[in-house]
């Protein structure tokens, strides 16, 4: 079919008016589970220390004689001191002043609008950089201080490739970041090494965070419990079997398996909440800058670092396939 001519159709028409939707479509995930799970505390100081200690290994022989004096004394082991940096985190934002008051769509304020967007992905970076394998490092008056992130930290319950290596630390601070090796497929002898590890150091299995290819593998592991959601509470219709993993039952406790984003695939991270805080010099708040023309200048900063309490109680499954 054709049409027939002098037809007056939209394609020539003019005047007509555009049809804009009133929303903004956005699904970029927003989740930081690590950060919102560990503790918060405030730093007073551009590099925060701190002290771990540990008890002495059984002694077997401690046997004496009745009536016996004392001529010889145990040695004092020193408690550890380790630190970290505070760093400095930011989005800055630059808008006209007209692009403020003309009518929009999806939004009455462009400034509020973007400084909500910003205020997320400045949450991201911190979490991603938190749990990355970054080396600490003092900064100067020419280069920016860095946290050390969690990968970086964990070096006494870990099990890595044969030619990867764990990272090192001077001076309390971990300014050497661990050394990557081979991929090698997770595993759940891989799982159960770490856990064990941690138990006979003193730690508590509570969560393992993971990436998502190697949750996909977790979910195959043997030792899974929990596959089922009750759904009774949101629709009156029988238990759904869901594709994933929600609670592994170890020989020494309990993991919640929670999946992450923002960490490094290749990295298995066994964490208790207990014993990480996010340290805040300066927390995260709304700068407005000084208005020099037009617009108006925003900025969003947060000074942080990582506290790892005491890294033997947590635990690291390293150079993992991804895929």
């Amino acid at each position: 079919m054709s049409q027939i001519a002098n037809t007056f159709d939209t394609y020539s028409a003019k005047g007509l008016r555009e049809s804009l939707h009133d929303r903004i479509y956005d699904i970029s995930p927003e989740e930081t589970p690590f950060m919102s799970a560990a503790m918060r505390g405030q730093a007073k100081q551009r590099n925060e220390d701190w002290q771990t200690d540990a008890l002495a290994s059984p002694d077997t022989a401690n046997a004496h004689i009745e009536g016996d004096d004392i001529s010889a004394f145990q040695a004092i082991t020193p408690t550890v001191r380790v630190g970290n940096h505070t760093q400095i985190s930011r989005k800055a934002i630059i808008l006209s002043d007209t692009e403020e008051v003309v009518d929009k769509a999806g939004r009455r304020s462009e400034l509020a609008y973007q400084l909500s967007r910003r205020g997320v992905e400045l949450k991201i970076d911190i979490e991603a950089m938190a749990m990355e394998n970054i080396a600490g490092d003092a900064g100067s008056s020419s280069s920016a201080r860095i946290s050390a992130g969690l990968g970086a930290w964990l070096k006494t319950n870990v099990d890595l490739a044969t030619d990867g290596a764990n990272p090192t630390y001077t001076q309390g601070v971990p300014d050497a970041a661990r050394t990557d090796g081979s991929a090698r497929a997770f595993t759940e002898t891989i799982l159960q090494d770490v856990v064990e590890s941690m138990w006979v150091a003193g730690g508590k299995v509570r969560n393992l965070f993971v990436g998502p290819f190697n949750k996909r593998a977790v979910s195959n592991f043997s030792g899974v419990v929990t596959r089922n959601f009750d759904m009774s509470n949101v629709d009156p219709a029988p238990t759904a079997v869901i594709a994933a993993v929600d609670v592994y039952v170890t020989d020494y406790g309990t993991l919640k398996v929670i999946p992450t984003r923002w960490s490094r695939d290749r990295d298995a991270y066994f964490l208790d909440f207990d014993l990480i805080s996010f340290l805040w010099l300066r927390p995260m708040a709304t700068v407005k800058l000084a208005k020099t023309g037009d617009a108006e200048k925003r900025m969003l900063r947060g000074e942080w670092t990582l506290k790892i309490h005491n890294e033997a109680g947590l635990g690291l499954a390293a150079d993992l396939t991804t895929s």
